[in-house]
């Protein structure tokens, strides 16, 4: 009996250490799937963002600021405290959408949408070129991704920026000998609010508690701050905030453009062809109206910038 048991033991514990083994087994390829999956995620991960760096380039543009001309008038004594509000400044700014016209077609441009959309409907357009009549089709124009924002511009009359500050003190005691320099009323100064100190870039953007004072500092361009009995003249300039508001994405299809196909194997000048177009589409019994503009491409493709 004893012998027997003995051996019911040893065939639980073979059972029991088979069991382990398989669980073992089971968790390892647990293990291994988990790890497979990890890695496909990290992929995906890594294929996403390298698209959504892709898509956020599509949508950087270079714009110039337009010029316009601002007058400042300096109050030197003001009958209140509101006067001094900042300055501001905002416009408006439209990417222009490239359009690539290829070598035998045209744009043309309506002054109305209805005429260019009367064109596209009857789509096939019998054109007289001199001795040869040209058949050709008129198709919409699909324009790339552009955008449209505002620029708001504010200058501060409550702060200013202090660049070319000596890199000689630690930043807490530099910052302290700024407000100190910068508070006192003889060289222009006046109370200080806060002083936000980048010791990097030896700049500062410091804030004054009266207003009044920064008109008083920006009229010297450079002010001295006195630094172990040494006198340094750090440069002031006007604080000026930008911000983007109303951003906006746009794309679709022109209105009142028109693309024309078939201009092909011609002899003759694009100015001439420009001519015929604009011609036989101004008249009313070809379906048309009111021409803009006409631009055909005979030896060579050409960009063409539409706005939104």
């Amino acid at each position: 009996m004893e012998a027997d048991k003995d051996n019911n033991k040893q065939v639980l514990k073979e059972h029991q250490t088979n069991e382990e083994l398989m669980k073992d087994d089971q968790n390892e390829g647990l293990i291994d799937e988990i790890t497979k999956e990890n890695i496909h995620l990290k992929e995906e991960i890594q294929k996403l963002e390298a698209e959504l760096q892709e898509a956020a380039g599509v949508f950087q543009i270079k714009e110039d600021i337009p010029e316009t001309k601002i007058k400042f008038t300096s109050l030197e004594t003001p009958e209140d405290v509101s006067q001094f509000s900042n300055i501001s400044y905002s416009f408006e700014v439209k990417s222009q959408v490239p359009y690539e016209l290829q070598k035998g077609q045209a744009l043309i441009t309506f002054e109305k949408e209805e005429v260019a959309q009367n064109v596209l409907q009857m789509e096939k357009h019998r054109v007289q070129m001199e001795d040869v009549i040209l058949e050709v089709t008129a198709n919409p124009v699909p324009l790339n991704t552009g955008v449209r924002f505002q620029v708001h511009v504010e200058v501060s009359k409550m702060k200013i920026n202090v660049t070319e500050i000596p890199d000689e003190l630690p930043e807490d005691q530099m910052r302290d000998k700024l407000e100190l320099s910068f508070c006192k009323s003889r060289l222009g100064g006046g109370e200080v609010e806060s002083v936000d100190y980048d010791k990097r870039s030896g700049s500062a953007v410091i804030t004054f508690v009266e207003a009044g004072v920064v008109d008083k500092i920006l009229k010297k361009k450079e002010y001295p701050l006195y630094i172990n009995q040494s006198c340094h003249r750090v440069v002031v300039s006007p604080y000026i905030e930008r911000h983007v508001k109303k951003y906006q994405v746009f794309s679709g299809i022109s209105k009142r453009t028109v693309l024309l196909k078939g201009i092909e194997n011609i002899q003759m000048e694009e100015e001439i062809v420009e001519d015929l177009i604009n011609i036989h589409f101004q008249r009313e019994k070809n379906g048309g109206g009111e021409v803009d503009v006409v631009k055909c491409s005979l030896d060579q493709s050409y960009i063409a910038y539409f706005e939104e």
